[in-house]
């Protein structure tokens, strides 16, 4: 599959939002030169009445509105062509590195972008959306949380980063945080780069590496460190 394939449909009330900061560095640099494709489509577009309704009051009684399944059936319907089709939503499964990266390994993805209290649960259902969040809280729709999503997917594209070994590092990469970074000058404010960083001592610099990048694990992320005692253990 060529890069030019993977491409990024958003559906959302709001496609004034993009490409946002997806628009510029990294991601922006990609999308210029073709690297990946992005999309979004109106859904209020989708709407049949005169007032292109999107929403309307939850069954059952409650306060706010419901997105409505027919209009975003036909949204859906309207790009669906064999790609993932993500829902953000602060109930699904956490986004992982793992997943970012089987998403940045395959054709493209169509995002579902919720406003109001959210959408019809037989669109989700029908569509067979796979619901994603990116952390425990709730933002006013959906459209943050799908550039997040892009911009972890695209820097994963091949040549995005300038230095393919970059990737292999960091956070989450090898399933510990990553290790601290320095540069010159040597010292500031009276903070001096660690000393094994000078040395030149390849090995001796990998082995502290290593062992900052578990102990900030251990004190910061209980649950990565807990995961990676069980890999080790295999």
């Amino acid at each position: 599959m060529s890069r030019e394939g993977f491409r990024a449909t958003v559906l959302t009330l709001y496609p004034e939002m993009f490409p946002g900061p997806l628009g510029i560095s990294l991601a922006g640099k990609a999308l210029n030169e073709g690297a990946w494709s992005l999309e979004t489509v109106q859904i209020r577009d989708f709407a049949t009445d005169k007032h292109r309704m999107v929403d309307d009051t939850p069954a059952g009684g409650g306060a706010g509105m419901v997105m409505k399944p027919d209009v975003l059936g036909r949204a859906v319907d309207h790009v669906a062509d064999g790609r993932p089709k993500l829902f953000m939503s602060p109930r699904g499964k956490p986004l992982t590195q793992e997943r970012v990266r089987q998403l940045a390994d395959g054709p493209g993805a169509i995002i579902l972008c919720g406003r109001f209290e959210g959408v019809d649960e037989r669109l989700i259902e029908a569509r067979q959306f796979e619901e994603v969040s990116i952390g425990d809280y709730i933002l006013s729709g959906g459209e943050t949380a799908a550039i997040v999503v892009l911009d972890a997917v695209v820097r994963l594209l091949p040549g995005v980063m300038g230095n393919a070994l970059s990737g292999e590092t960091e956070s989450f990469e090898t399933g510990l945080l990553e290790h601290p970074h320095y540069t010159k000058p040597q010292e500031w404010e009276g903070r001096r780069i660690p000393d094994v960083l000078l040395s030149g001592n390849h090995g001796a610099i990998e082995k502290w590496r290593r062992a900052e990048a578990e102990r900030l694990t251990r004190e910061r992320r209980q649950d990565l460190w807990d995961a990676h005692g069980k890999r080790t253990k295999r």
